[in-house]
């Protein structure tokens, strides 16, 4: 392992084109909390996804708590799924907490995957 910090990576692109934003919905998709059988975009954990036209992405999102054992495994996880795209030069993910996750972020499905109506 590096003494680098882990918040961006490059990896090779196609000059001037940004990544499609339903393909980096579907990348964040991928990734699970491993305590919660839903993928964090339907949990409600992305809060914004910015895109650039130099391949730069990058991603606010929040955790269901400040204690989450999760905290660490889960942004690199997000990183390291949309850092596959080929049009991602530069992934970074900012963990926020303003505004707080509630279950009202969560989408129907996965409510209904976790009995939540």
């Amino acid at each position: 392992m590096s003494d680098q910090p882990q918040e961006t990576v490059d990896v090779p692109a196609t000059q001037g084109s940004a990544p499609d934003q339903d393909a980096v919905i579907a990348a964040i998709a991928t990734v699970y909390d491993p305590e919660i059988p839903v993928n964090i975009y339907e949990l409600g954990l992305i809060y914004a996804i910015d895109l650039h036209d130099d391949g730069r992405v990058h991603v606010e999102m929040t955790l269901t708590a400040p204690n989450c054992p999760s905290a660490q495994e889960l942004p690199e996880m997000v990183r390291e799924a949309i850092a596959q795209l080929p049009e991602a030069t530069t992934v970074t993910v900012e963990i926020v907490w303003d505004p707080p996750w509630d279950i009202s972020r969560m989408s129907d499905d996965a409510r209904l995957a976790l009995n939540m109506f």
